[in-house]
């Protein structure tokens, strides 16, 4: 590969070199055989030099692309994907136009690779309303090679809405494109049953779902994260209009750390931080939380744990509270702000502060009033480096994001997970552990082989009812041919 130098942008080669995850997920993509995934290492590279990938700006675009709302990334799948739209109606094959439309797909893969640290997208074609002038082959092949070729493991599945007859021949061809891998991925849909894959928050009406949002440009289409917590109206960080009551009810809670008069001063050590999540593993104060902040996101300027997952309990488990960890790994302070696509649900203490050099810092985020937590329910925490030795306070940090590059941002991202289960039926398994002994393995198998028995009954008692149901049928249907034929006789008799 660094032989062919000149014909890659150095960008890509030095990421090559410093990016494991990015090596592995070429690897991954090509099942571990090196000469396929230098191939494909390869080709990308030469195509990304190619499209200039690296220097896909929003201004280096034609505003009318953006304009037209045929590409954009807007809402999650069931599993948490995000999706990334493409409104074929919107799409008219037009070969002067192609080159600029197939850089605003690279504009898009390129500007969520980035900001998600490559995690995979879910692909909805929505077909609805096209015919033959949106049939763009050319343009469908480049769209799914940007996946196969040049985007490694970035693809989970395409969900296909409505695909007319009339394009049942070309999306044969499309087949022939794709690998076994990712024909697996294609979901042919209609109105029925896309909401196996998308929940109705994330559809528009059009396709049976109840998502209100209505593309338009500008500004760019982002995630649907709203403006910081402690900024948005009546959910806040340090909430002026919360009661007293309140504050000392949140601050009495075990395992928990009381609130300090400036949150900036909070402050603890990595070893203190062991022993504090040593200390609530034996008193055995949420267990949940304690085990998953082990997982740590490393960043350039934060670790944040949870790495992934904030876990809430379902509305019987109850449990409404979780807790992030930032520990600033830089020399300088650190100014993070944590923004949520659900505002109206969360509070976040703090939400808008600052973290010392070598110091962790803890973010309880909690479900507000009698919100339940969604499976698509998102926080992005921003973070970005400060000049200033000292903490900063609210009029110095306003004006640092009113100031800072967007470039020096440094973003991650959480997803909500939903523990299920309910309070009563973990009472019960409590109580009966304390009480009675484990049964054996042998009263188990009595207890399945007595119910396969009651099932066995219950399905012969069905067969007989649905044996007499048909006796009673032909029954019927002689009576009724008896009849008819004795009303026959009479009439041949009279006449």
């Amino acid at each position: 590969l660094l032989d062919k130098a000149d014909k890659y942008d150095a960008r890509d080669v030095e990421r090559l070199q410093q990016d494991d995850q990015w090596v592995e997920s070429f690897l991954v993509w090509r099942h571990d055989v090196v000469d396929d995934t230098l191939k494909m290492i390869d080709e990308s590279f030469r195509w990304r030099k190619e499209y200039t990938v690296n220097d896909l700006t929003e201004s280096a675009l034609p505003k009318w692309l953006f304009e037209s709302g045929a590409l954009f990334l807007h809402g999650y799948d069931k599993e948490g994907y995000k999706l990334f739209w493409f409104r074929v109606k919107h799409h008219i094959r037009d070969p002067k136009q192609q080159l600029e439309k197939k850089k605003l797909v690279a504009f898009w893969l390129e500007h969520y690779a980035k900001r998600d640290h490559g995690k995979p997208l879910t692909v909805v074609f929505d077909m609805s309303e096209t015919g033959i002038s949106h049939i763009d082959l050319d343009f469908v092949r480049f769209f799914v090679n940007c996946f196969t070729d040049y985007y490694p493991n970035f693809l989970t599945k395409i969900v296909i809405f409505e695909m007319p007859w009339i394009m049942n021949a070309a999306f044969k061809i499309v087949k022939g494109w794709l690998g076994p891998d990712a024909i697996s991925m294609l979901k042919f849909t209609n109105k029925n049953d896309v909401q196996e894959y998308i929940s109705g928050e994330y559809l528009p009406p059009h396709m049976g779902g109840t998502d209100s949002f209505k593309y338009s440009y500008p500004p760019l289409v982002d995630d649907d994260f709203q403006t910081p917590l402690c900024e948005n109206g009546p959910i806040t960080s340090e909430d002026e209009h919360e009661s007293k009551e309140e504050i000392e009810a949140d601050t009495k809670e075990p395992g928990e750390l009381s609130e300090e008069p400036n949150p900036n001063q909070r402050k603890m050590n990595s070893v203190e931080q062991i022993t504090k999540s040593e200390e609530t593993d034996k008193t055995e104060i949420k267990p949940k939380n304690a085990k998953k902040a082990l997982t740590t996101f490393k960043g350039p300027l934060l670790h944040i744990s949870p790495a992934e997952e904030l876990h809430f309990g379902s509305k019987e488990t109850g449990e409404k509270k979780c807790l992030i960890v930032l520990t600033n790994v830089t020399k300088n302070v650190v100014a993070f702000k944590v923004r949520t696509t659900a505002p109206e649900k969360y509070r976040v203490k703090p939400s808008n502060s600052s973290c010392e050099p070598g110091t962790s810092l803890d973010i309880v985020v909690s479900l507000h009033g009698g919100f339940a937590a969604s499976l698509q329910d998102r926080f992005l925490i921003m973070a970005a480096e400060m000049d200033q030795s000292a903490a900063a306070g609210v009029p110095e940090l306003t004006q640092f994001w009113k100031e800072v590059p967007r470039t020096k941002v440094v973003e991650h991202r959480l997803r909500c997970h939903v523990v299920e289960g309910s309070k009563p039926s973990s009472l019960t398994l409590k109580e009966s552990t304390s009480n009675i002994p484990a049964k054996p393995s042998e009263d188990l198998h009595e207890q399945l082989t007595h119910l396969l028995q009651i099932n066995r009954r219950l399905q012969e008692r069905i067969d007989r009812c649905l044996w007499f149901q048909q006796l009673s049928l032909v029954l019927s249907l002689l009576s009724v041919t008896v009849v008819a034929f004795c009303f026959y006789l009479a009439y041949v008799q009279r006449s």
